[in-house]
């Protein structure tokens, strides 16, 4: 049986299996910012991406994160489990940058004395707008209880990430993820863990993430190589 494409975003393209419940995440040498605005081919991306994420949700996994993630099974690709994604993006932030610095007009890198959870509608042709509980509720996205379940499990992903970065010298600064909907209707984490989708500092304040890319800072694959070589000392 031939893996059929089921889609193709920004930075992954999704196959079928012969498992109609899992699924073939291939990840692209694709960088994008600002909504696709920005694009550009950056070769060895997608291998560096792959790698770091996968090494993330199998601690995640292994720390009892109800996650997507299956196994590595190539250098770009990895087996997930199929999912029914919620189209809301959960930011959580520990320290003020980017949009949040700009929206409340403060300055960046100011350490915050309660990590702030965030939500946006995820959807593209409205420049996925910032909501709240209030707002998703309206959107019947996901009800109460499945609200306080993504705050709960954000935060909770949130002290082992910190804890893993501070170990190798990074801090997380703030991430993004996504849930969705398994087979048996249980929400669990999915899409990827990577500098992509985080920012991360090191201790001189230098970005280790897509800020890179973003405010042409260098070459991304220099940075996300340094991450990836950190988090192996974490095995």
């Amino acid at each position: 049986m031939d893996n059929i494409l089921l889609y193709s975003g920004k930075a992954k393209n999704l196959f079928s299996t012969e498992d109609e419940n899992v699924i073939i995440a291939q990840y692209k040498d694709q960088a994008t910012a600002l909504n696709g605005v920005k694009k550009e081919q950056i070769a060895g991306k997608g291998q560096l991406n792959n790698q770091i994420s996968s090494l993330i949700f199998e601690k995640l996994n292994a720390a009892g994160v109800a996650t997507h993630f299956i196994k590595k099974i190539s250098k770009t690709e990895q087996l997930n489990k199929k999912v029914k994604i919620i189209p809301l993006e959960v930011v959580l932030r520990n320290v003020t940058a980017g949009s949040f610095s700009q929206r409340f007009g403060v300055k960046e890198g100011i350490q915050l004395e309660k990590p702030i959870v965030e939500f946006y509608y995820k959807n593209d042709d409205l420049d996925d707008p910032f909501i709240n509980d209030e707002h998703v509720k309206f959107l019947k996205l996901v009800n109460d209880e499945d609200i306080a379940y993504i705050k709960a499990e954000t935060r909770r992903i949130n002290k082992l990430l910190s804890d893993w970065f501070h170990q190798i010298g990074l801090k997380l600064i703030d991430f993004k993820l996504e849930f969705g909907f398994d087979k048996d209707g249980k929400i669990i984490l999915a899409d990827e863990f990577s500098p992509d989708n985080c920012r991360l500092w090191d201790a001189q304040g230098h970005h280790m993430d897509k800020d890179v890319f973003r405010r042409g800072l260098g070459e991304l694959t220099d940075v996300y190589e340094v991450v990836w070589e950190k988090l192996q000392e974490l095995k």
